[in-house]
C-alpha cells in the first residue's frame, strides 16, 4: 500500500477516469475459505465522468477534495501499475484489475484464503521488476490444519488470453505455526534497490509471540525477492523463522515504507491507546507487549516505553487511538508543502493524517476529520494521492487539490 509502488512517470488520469463503480461480493462469513470463481465475469458497466464522483467529508479546511472512481467488498489494499492501472485486493478473496473503459475485472487464479475477522485476501504489490516480468506479489491468510497463518506469494499477472490471472503462483513464505487471531499486519515494502522486500507480520493477538525470538509473529521480515532470508539479517545464519527476523516487539503493524533517504518507517495499532509510527531498525526490539503507551482493553495500565530503555521507542504516538493504516512518504506535486511528509489513513480516528519528517524524527502535522474509516493510502505513478476507503462499500478516491 505506498510510495514504494509508484516508482514510474506514466500519468493514470487516462486510466482512471473511466472506471466504474464495482458492486459489492456477498461476503463468506466469519472463518470461512473463500475460493475465487475459476472463469470471472467482465461485463462492460457504466463509467464515470472525467472528474469522478464528489465525495463530502467533514473537514471543510481540508486543502483537497475527494473524487470517487469504484467501490469494492471490504478492500485492503490498492497497488498501482507502471500504466497507471490499479490492482485493489478484496478481503473475501478476489482481486480487481481496473483500467481504461470502464471495465472492472476480476483477476482469476487468487489462492484460496481464510476470510473472516481481520483475515482475508490482504495486501498486493507489483514487483520491482514488473515493466520486464509482470511480477506480483500479495499476502493474504491461508487456511491451514489448526487456523490460519500469514502467507506471502508470488505469480506473474497474465493477461495474454484477455482476462487476467495470477500464473505460476509460488507461496514464498509461511507464518507457523496456524491458529486463531487476527492482527496479520501484511504490509510488502520493497527496498530501495528493489533486490529485497519487508513484510510486516502481525503479533496474531497472542501478545507474547512478538517477544520470542523464533516466532515470525509480531516482527518485520526481511527476504529476498524469491522468499529466503536476507543475507544481512541479524540472525540470518540460525536457520528456521529467526532468520527473517529484522525487527521485533510490533503489535499489529499496517503501514511500511521508505523515504527517499532510505529510513524505513512502521505505523502499528496499538492496544486502548498507543499507536505507534515507528522509525525501523536493523535488530531493534519495540518492545509489545512489554512496554506501550496505550493500555489493555480490560483498562490495566502497560508501563510506557521511557520505563524500557532497552526498547526503540516510536518516534509518534496517539492516545486515544485512530487505528492507523496505511502509510506513504510523499513526493507528489498536487500537494507540494506535503512533500516528505508521512500520510496515513486512520479507521476508528476516521482521518486522513499528515505527520512531517525530518531526517529521522517525526512531529505531527494534520488530522483531518474523514467521516469514514480510511484503510489504505497510496501514491499514483504521476504523484497522485489515493485512499481506500475500509467496509463492505469501500471507496476508491482520489485527493484533488482546492483552487
Amino acid at each position: 500500500m505506498r510510495a514504494t509502488r509508484a516508482t514510474h512517470t506514466h500519468l493514470i488520469h487516462a486510466s482512471l477516469f473511466a472506471l466504474a463503480a464495482c458492486s459489492s461480493g456477498t461476503s463468506s462469513g466469519q472463518g470461512s475459505v473463500a475460493t475465487p470463481t475459476p472463469t470471472p465475469a467482465t461485463g462492460q458497466t457504466p463509467a464515470p465522468d472525467a472528474t469522478g464522483t464528489p465525495v463530502s467529508f467533514p473537514a471543510s479546511d481540508a486543502p483537497f477534495t475527494l473524487q470517487s472512481y469504484a467501490a469494492f467488498d471490504n478492500p485492503f489494499a490498492v497497488a498501482f501499475l507502471p500504466d497507471g492501472r490499479a490492482l485493489v485486493t478484496e478481503k473475501p478473496g478476489k482481486v480487481k484489475l481496473l483500467g481504461p473503459g470502464g471495465q472492472p475485472v476480476d483477476v482469476a487464479g487468487v489462492p484460496a484464503v481464510e476470510y473472516g475477522g481481520q483475515g482475508g485476501l490482504l495486501d498486493i504489490a507489483p514487483a520491482p521488476t514488473f515493466a520486464r516480468d509482470h511480477g506480483i506479489y500479495l499476502s493474504y491468510s491461508e487456511p491451514g490444519d489448526g487456523g490460519s497463518a500469514l502467507a506471502l506469494a508470488h505469480a506473474t499477472l497474465d493477461e495474454s488470453g484477455g482476462t487476467p490471472r495470477l500464473a505460476d503462483l509460488k507461496v514464498l513464505f509461511h507464518q507457523q505455526p496456524p491458529g486463531d487471531g487476527g492482527q496479520f499486519g501484511s504490509i510488502i515494502a520493497f527496498a530501495p534497490d528493489g533486490q529485497s522486500l519487508y513484510l510486516s507480520s502481525g503479533e496474531r493477538q497472542r501478545k507474547t509471540p512478538a517477544q520470542d525470538p523464533n516466532s515470525a509473529m509480531g516482527k518485520i521480515l526481511h527476504m529476498t525477492l524469491d522468499g529466503r532470508p536476507a543475507s544481512d539479517n541479524p540472525y540470518a545464519s540460525d536457520g528456521g523463522e529467526r532468520a527473517y527476523i529484522w525487527s521485533s516487539g510490533h503489535r499489529n503493524p499496517y503501514g511500511l515504507t521508505f523515504d527517499s533517504s532510505g529510513n524505513l518507517w512502521e505505523i502499528e495499532m496499538g492496544p486502548k491507546g498507543g499507536d505507534e509510527l515507528n522509525l525501523i531498525l536493523k535488530g531493534k526490539n519495540y518492545g509489545w507487549p512489554v512496554v506501550s503507551n496505550g493500555d489493555n482493553y480490560d483498562g490495566s495500565p502497560i508501563p510506557d516505553h521511557d520505563t524500557h530503555p532497552e526498547f526503540e521507542a516510536p518516534k509518534l504516538w496517539w492516545n486515544p487511538s485512530i487505528s492507523p493504516a496505511g502509510l506513504v512518504i510523499y513526493s507528489g506535486s498536487d500537494f507540494p508543502q506535503w512533500k516528505g511528509s508521512a500520510i496515513l489513513g486512520a479507521m476508528s480516528g476516521q482521518a486522513l493524517v499528515r505527520a512531517s519528517l525530518n531526517g529521522t524524527s517525526a512531529a505531527k502535522a494534520d488530522q483531518w476529520d474523514m467521516g469514514m474509516r480510511i484503510r489504505d493510502v497510496a501514491q499514483a505513478p504521476d504523484g497522485s494521492l489515493w485512499l481506500l476507503q475500509d467496509g463492505d462499500d469501500g471507496k476508491l478516491m482520489k485527493l484533488v487539490p482546492k483552487g
